[in-house]
């Protein structure tokens, strides 16, 4: 409305929608005041609003499951080792390393899917989420550590330089897989993802041989280890991504 008779409306109203040409009063009632002449602003905010939740909900789902599988992983880890599994500055390299992607996630593609309709906050689904991706990234850490110890008979500072490479190449990949319901492969991730993905892969490989290596308790890993961490990752892959499919057949939010 634009009238002063419009005024008890614009209150009464779930939303009040007025232009910026209305008399005052009609401005002051409306929760919208709209500046162009176009209701198509209003379509517009909804959907860069929903696209933003899904971009939230994409964040949500990655720390979550990420830092609950982490938790399974050094807490196992700790029971059969007799050395810790990783430094104290080895684990806030890692957390930091894991984060650039999933920072970039705000500026992220969303599926047409996500905002075809509102969606809510719905805690008891993050933390079925959580539950069925955390165990899983830890099912991998356990067959870095098996490659680690029984293949490669690692060293304690053998064992952390791989499971730090393994824990945070796993993580960056992972987030093309979780920030889709649709098969990774036809949903094209935003540009700034998939750069920080790329970038943080190619670093975390490269710490080990940098001058950071020993002030980091880092050291080379042989050449026999990088094919079992490739096979590893595709496994995770192939593993997250039936694991998708099959968790928004049967968990609907």
């Amino acid at each position: 409305g634009d009238g002063i008779n419009d005024a008890p409306a614009l209150h009464a109203a779930d939303v009040g929608v007025s232009v910026d040409s209305a008399v005052d009063v009609a401005k002051d009632a409306a929760e919208i005041v709209l500046l162009e002449k176009d209701l198509g602003v209003l379509a517009q905010g909804v959907r860069d609003g929903r696209a933003t939740f899904a971009n939230t909900l994409k964040y949500v789902f990655m720390a979550t499951s990420a830092n609950f599988g982490n938790m399974f992983s050094m807490a196992g880890a700790s029971l059969f080792l007799s050395f810790l599994p990783l430094l104290p500055g080895q684990v806030l390299l890692t957390n930091l390393l894991t984060d650039f992607p999933e920072m970039t996630i705000a500026s992220d593609r969303v599926d047409p899917e996500l905002v075809d309709k509102p969606r809510r906050w719905d805690i008891r689904f993050i933390l079925k989420f959580m539950c069925a991706f955390g165990p899983l990234s830890s099912v991998f850490d356990y067959l870095t550590f098996a490659v680690l110890i029984w293949a490669l008979h690692a060293s304690p500072e053998l064992f952390r330089t791989g499971w730090f490479l393994e824990s945070v190449v796993s993580a960056s990949l992972i987030v093309l897989v979780i920030r889709t319901r649709k098969p990774f492969y036809r949903s094209r991730p935003g540009k700034w993802l998939t750069m920080a993905t790329l970038l943080i892969a190619l670093v975390t490989i490269a710490v080990p041989f940098t001058p950071l290596a020993k002030p980091l308790g880092f050291q080379r890993l042989p050449p026999a280890f990088y094919p079992a961490l490739l096979g590893i990752l595709l496994l995770y892959v192939i593993s997250a991504e039936v694991t998708k499919r099959v968790f928004y057949a049967v968990v609907r939010d």
